[in-house]
């Protein structure tokens, strides 16, 4: 199935990071294995939550350095 996902990673040295921020983010949430499981049989709201905890966490960071 192609990806057809308009999300583009700015900085491409980022990527490796970013995956490993969503895998960290997607265990403590409860969704071990989140980089090799099938998105799609997962809720929406689970897969909303793991992004939606990255910016949030971005946010913060970028807050607490200003």
């Amino acid at each position: 199935m192609p990806n057809y996902s308009s999300n583009r990673v700015l900085v491409p040295e980022a990527k490796r990071g970013l995956n490993q921020f969503k895998a960290e983010i997607a265990t403590e949430l409860g969704l071990s294995n989140y980089e090799s499981m099938d998105k799609g049989n997962l809720t929406s709201r689970q897969n909303g939550s793991v992004g939606g905890e990255m910016v949030k966490r971005m946010i913060e960071a970028y807050e607490r350095n200003l």
